[in-house]
């Protein structure tokens, strides 16, 4: 069975250490070097072709989250699993922008770390659930923000024409109920949906329900 090549990267020996002899546990992991700082861990992690680089945040002359940048630039076949005190949302967010495929907590470590590598490598990504909390989060308010400024968007008859269409009234209806022509009606509705990027009526009935343009 092959081995998942691991480097450890840590600015505190007493870490390190740990680190490595919590690893060297595992017969399917191997420790092939440590690195003291980010500029080190980017030349090893160029030299070594880690499978995994279990990186800590916070390190003298480059932090971790640059390192992970530096290192899926040069190493792309490499995956980094950050280990850091860290568990706010600007460092976990920073993280995952950079391109880490997990982040675990050193508190959590542990047996945690073990298969935390092995979901990194096996599976592409891991997260503590503190840090699962924190990306949903703020998916949702990019997602509400998104949907907020597309709205934003729309033209008075296009809200209009909007509702008519979550409420069930057909082009030719709602062209009668504005006294305008089926087509007008037929254009307004194509560029709210495109706006929206919505694709059926189904889309347009769930969207108007989310944001309570519309009742059941």
């Amino acid at each position: 069975m092959a081995t998942i090549r691991v480097l450890i990267a840590d600015d505190h020996a007493i870490v390190r250490d740990g680190l490595r002899a919590l690893l060297d546990e595992n017969p399917d992991i191997e420790v092939v070097d440590v690195a003291v700082d980010g500029v080190e861990t980017v030349q090893k992690a160029r030299e070594l072709k880690p499978d995994v680089v279990v990186m800590d945040i916070g390190m003298p002359h480059l932090g971790g989250i640059e390192a992970t940048r530096r290192i899926l630039r040069d190493s792309p076949e490499s995956r980094v699993l950050i280990l850091s005190q860290h568990e706010d949302a600007d460092h976990v967010l920073e993280a995952i922008w950079a391109g880490a495929s997990g982040y675990l907590l050193k508190r959590d470590a542990g047996a945690a770390l073990a298969e935390g590598i092995r979901e990194v490598h096996l599976w592409g990504g891991v997260l503590h659930p503190a840090a699962a909390k924190i990306l949903m989060e703020a998916y949702l308010r990019c997602e509400c923000a998104q949907r907020l400024d597309s709205y934003e968007r729309l033209t008075d008859r296009e809200r209009e024409i909007l509702i008519l269409v979550a409420e069930g009234h057909t082009n030719q209806r709602i062209a009668r109920m504005l006294h305008v022509s089926p087509k007008t009606v037929d254009r307004h509705r194509s560029n709210l949906m495109a706006k929206l990027d919505l694709h059926d009526r189904t889309e347009v009935v769930k969207y108007a329900l989310r944001r309570q343009l519309i009742d059941l």
